[in-house]
C-alpha cells in the first residue's frame, strides 16, 4: 500500500505541453516572400563580388540589390495580405449589420477574385433579407396598433413586454406606465391563468363587457412569451341574448293574442246579455264588475305586448345628417314633470337616425326624472342643512362632449342610484311599480344599430345615477 516505486513515494508531476509557436500568417508571407528571392540574390551577389569592379560600386550594387529585393517582398506581401484583410472588414461588418462594405477587385477570373464576389453577394443577401425583416417589422407594428382587440405580451416572469393602444384604451394607461410591470400589478392575471377560449369580465372595463380570451406561445431571442389577445365579445352576446328575447316575444305575444281577442269578446258579449238573465240587482252588479275585470285585463295585457313588440318590430335606422343640439333640447322639453337642465358642449352633426336617438334620449331622460323624483331621498351628508335641502331638490343634467372620435352624451340625476346594474338592460326587468321593463333594453338597442353604447353607473360620493351614451362622431 505504499508509494510507487518509480516515484520513491512522492508525486509524479506533469509538465504541462509545450505550446507550439507558430507565426503569424502575414508574417509566413513575409518570410516565404524573402526565401523565395533569396537565392537570386544570393547569386546575384556572388556574381557582383566577382567582377573586376571597386568596392564601392559593389557595395551600391549589393545595396540597390537589397532594396529591390525588399521592395519585391512588400508588394507580394500587400498583394497577398490586403485584400484578405479587405475581406475580413467586410464580414465584420456584416455581423454588426452594416452592409454597405463591398471587397474590391470583385472579377471571376481568379481565386481572390471569385472569394471576393461570393462575399459581395452574400452582403447584397444580408442587406435584402434586412430590407424585407425590417418591411415585416414595420408591417406587423402596424398591424398591432390598427387592431381593435387589445393584444399584449408576457414574459416567463408574467411581466409584460408588449402592449398595442388598444390594451392602452382597456387598461385607461400609456404604454410606457405599463411596460415592465408585472400581470398581478395591471389588472391581467386572471387572463394568464384562464383557458384558452374563456370568457371574463375584465375589473378595468365595464362589468357588463365580456371578453374572450386567447393565449398563444412565442419566442424571443430564445425566451418564451405568451401572447395573450382579447375580444370583445359583448355586443356578439348581446345580439344573441336579443334575439331569444325576441323570437320568446314573439311565441308569446302570438299565441296570448289569439287568446286574448276571443276572451275579449266573449266577456263583452257576456256583459251585453245580462239584461235577459233575470239576475237579481246584486248578482248582477257583480257579473257585470267581473267581466268588467276581465276586460280591463284583457286590455292591460294587449298593451303589455303590443309595447314588448318594439324590442322585437324595431325598424332599421335611416342614416342622415343631424345636429345632436335640437335632438337633445326636444328630448328634454318633452318632459314635463322636472325641468331637465342641459349644459350644452360642443356643436356636433352626426350621421344618425334622428327619430331613434330623440326616442332614445326620451327614455333615458324620464328614467333619471323618475329616479330623481322617487320618494324618499335624503341626502348622504345631512350635516349641512343647505346642502341635504339642495340635494332633496329633484335634479336631472344632460351634458355631451367630444372625445377620440366619439360624442359622450351624458344624464345624471340624484336618485336613489342602482342596487344591480348588470340586471338593468335586462328586458322585463325593472324596479318601478307600473314599469315595463324595455326602455332601457331598447335603447341600448338604439345606440348599438348606431355602432354605440350605453353604460350605467352610479356617482361616486353621493347619491344618483349616470347615463353615459357613446355615439360615433364623423
Amino acid at each position: 500500500m505504499g508509494s510507487s516505486p518509480r516515484t520513491g513515494g512522492k508525486a509524479e508531476t506533469r509538465k504541462p505541453p509545450r505550446r507550439r509557436v507558430r507565426l503569424l500568417y502575414e508574417n509566413r508571407i513575409s518570410l516565404y516572400s524573402l526565401l523565395v528571392a533569396l537565392p537570386g540574390i544570393l547569386i546575384g551577389g556572388i556574381l557582383i563580388w566577382l567582377q573586376a569592379w571597386s568596392t564601392e560600386s559593389k557595395l551600391a550594387l549589393s545595396f540597390v540589390e537589397l532594396f529591390v529585393w525588399w521592395l519585391l517582398a512588400m508588394a507580394l506581401h500587400a498583394q497577398t495580405v490586403r485584400p484578405l484583410q479587405t475581406l475580413a472588414n467586410v464580414v465584420a461588418a456584416l455581423r454588426e449589420e452594416d452592409y454597405s462594405f463591398r471587397a474590391r477587385g470583385a472579377t471571376p477570373e481568379d481565386a481572390m477574385g471569385e472569394l471576393s464576389l461570393e462575399v459581395n453577394a452574400l452582403a447584397d443577401l444580408l442587406a435584402d433579407q434586412r430590407i424585407r425583416a425590417l418591411e415585416a417589422t414595420a408591417l406587423l407594428r402596424r398591424v398591432v396598433e390598427e387592431i381593435d382587440a387589445p393584444l399584449f405580451a408576457f414574459d416567463p416572469d408574467r411581466v409584460l413586454r408588449l402592449v398595442n393602444p388598444a390594451g392602452e384604451r382597456l387598461l385607461q394607461q400609456a404604454a410606457v406606465r405599463l411596460l415592465g410591470r408585472t400581470a398581478d400589478e395591471i389588472g391581467l392575471a386572471h387572463c394568464l391563468s384562464a383557458t384558452n377560449g374563456a370568457l371574463l369580465a375584465l375589473p378595468a372595463n365595464s362589468a357588463s363587457a365580456r371578453w374572450l380570451v386567447r393565449q398563444s406561445k412565442f419566442r424571443e431571442k430564445g425566451v418564451p412569451h405568451t401572447l395573450v389577445v382579447l375580444s370583445d365579445v359583448s355586443r356578439a352576446l348581446r345580439e344573441e341574448e336579443r334575439s331569444a328575447w325576441q323570437r320568446l316575444i314573439r311565441v308569446l305575444g302570438h299565441e296570448l293574442n289569439n287568446s286574448l281577442a276571443p276572451i275579449k269578446s266573449i266577456a263583452g258579449s257576456l256583459s251585453s246579455r245580462l239584461a235577459e238573465t233575470g239576475l237579481n240587482p246584486e248578482q248582477r252588479r257583480d257579473f257585470e264588475r267581473g267581466l268588467a275585470i276581465i276586460e280591463s285585463r284583457t286590455a292591460s295585457l294587449n298593451r303589455f305586448l303590443q309595447a314588448y313588440r318594439q324590442l322585437a318590430q324595431m325598424p332599421p335606422p335611416h342614416i342622415k345628417k343631424a345636429a345632436l343640439l335640437p335632438i337633445v333640447e326636444r328630448a328634454a322639453f318633452l318632459e314635463t314633470r322636472l325641468a331637465v337642465a342641459i349644459a350644452r358642449g360642443p356643436d356636433v352633426v352626426l350621421m344618425v337616425d334622428a327619430d331613434q336617438i330623440e326616442q332614445m334620449l326620451i327614455n333615458l331622460v324620464r328614467n333619471a326624472v323618475e329616479a330623481a323624483l322617487e320618494p324618499g331621498q335624503v341626502s348622504q351628508h345631512p350635516s349641512n342643512s343647505a346642502n341635504a335641502a339642495e340635494a332633496r331638490k329633484p335634479q336631472v343634467t344632460l351634458h355631451w362632449t367630444v372625445e377620440d372620435k366619439s360624442v359622450v352624451l351624458t344624464i345624471d340625476d340624484n336618485g336613489p342610484g342602482l342596487l344591480n346594474p348588470s340586471n338593468a338592460f335586462v328586458p322585463f326587468y325593472t324596479t318601478k311599480p307600473a314599469g315595463s321593463g324595455i326602455g332601457l333594453a331598447l335603447s341600448r338597442q338604439i345606440a348599438e344599430v348606431h355602432g354605440g353604447s350605453i353604460e350605467l353607473s352610479n356617482l361616486s360620493g353621493q347619491s344618483g345615477c349616470r347615463v353615459t351614451v357613446r355615439l360615433p362622431c364623423p
